[in-house]
């Protein structure tokens, strides 16, 4: 086995900036995209959600029994329940608007429905449940089980007047984590399977990105999917991350300031950096897919969300996952 030491990872770190990365770009190839096309496969996309939406709900609570206290029972099912968050996402509107527009359909429907129900919706259990059995009914149609992925973190808005990315850029990486007297944003860390897509697992945080990372993890830990490899950006490079997948294989750039000793499976991925490292680029900058998977999201449902308590946010963001992999469902 070839032994490494700090200098050539120093080294390579260097050619990384000067030589390799500028080589990499001039040599990739270039995507553009056919909007005509694009257009019509979303459409396309959309009716296929609708004509089989109702069969996905019915499927998501088919088994859920809840059991309640005393108290007023909810004027909705579950099934109605479900549907009625998800196309609250979908559209976009603020809970008194959706409820203004469910006036509308009251007379056939015969329920009256107030903002303050539609806002609840965010806090009830039940319909966590059923959006997680969803979430999780999408992934096996889709058998998502032993995958290639790529984790990243975006930020969502808490203010009309902050917007993530503007604020990213000004302040790098002190804008991944907030104090509790000026919280601007919600922060979502989601992992994508590569072949299809789709968001495997997702957490939420106010307070940092890193606490967003850690709530996926607890969340996969519940799933019965297995990691082949995975790919993180800079903000992950600590051998503290890497150890978390010791199946997996891991591809991460390490920051300048980190050395080669650090456990096994650190030193093993930075070997791997060093000794094959255009072929180690390669499926490095797969990560490309979350990116693109955050801004597909963010065009869809906007970069805002309206909710202010953290459940109700974390619930929200849960709703916007679901769509997305509904949206690849049919891809």
């Amino acid at each position: 086995m070839v032994q490494i030491w700090d200098k050539h990872l120093r080294w390579k770190l260097k050619e990384l900036d000067k030589i390799i990365l500028p080589k990499y770009q001039e040599q990739s190839i270039k995507y553009k995209r056919d909007d005509a096309q694009y257009e019509k496969d979303y459409m396309k996309r959309i009716k296929e959600i609708i004509r089989n939406l109702t069969s996905f709900i019915k499927k998501a609570v088919a088994n859920l029994n809840f059991h309640r206290g005393k108290g007023a029972k909810p004027k909705l099912k579950i099934e109605q329940r479900l549907r009625l968050i998800l196309i609250h996402q979908l559209m976009g509107k603020s809970n008194r608007n959706m409820a203004y527009m469910l006036d509308l359909f009251s007379m056939m429907t015969g329920i009256d429905i107030s903002y303050k129900t539609v806002e609840r919706l965010y806090s009830d259990p039940e319909v966590e449940t059923a959006l997680h059995n969803l979430l999780i009914l999408v992934l096996k149609k889709k058998k998502v089980n032993e995958i290639d992925c790529c984790g990243d973190a975006t930020g969502y808005s808490l203010m009309v007047s902050k917007h993530y990315a503007t604020e990213v850029q000004e302040r790098k990486d002190k804008a991944k984590k907030q104090s509790k007297k000026r919280r601007m944003f919600v922060y979502k860390f989601a992992l994508m399977d590569l072949q299809t897509k789709m968001y495997v697992c997702y957490g939420t945080s106010l307070i940092s990105e890193a606490k967003a990372f850690h709530k996926a993890m607890e969340m996969l830990k519940e799933l019965d999917i297995s990691i082949k490899s995975i790919r993180l950006d800079r903000y992950y490079s600590n051998p503290c991350y890497v150890n978390l997948f010791p199946n997996s294989k891991v591809y991460i750039i390490p920051k300048k300031n980190f050395t080669i000793g650090k456990g096994i499976k650190w030193i093993n991925t930075m070997r791997r950096f060093v000794l094959d490292t255009w072929n180690y680029l390669k499926e490095y900058f797969q990560r490309v897919n979350s990116e693109n998977g955050f801004g597909v999201d963010k065009k869809l449902f906007g970069w805002k969300v309206s909710q202010k308590r953290h459940d109700r946010i974390d619930n929200a963001l849960f709703c916007r996952c679901v769509w997305h992999n509904l949206f690849y469902l049919f891809s």
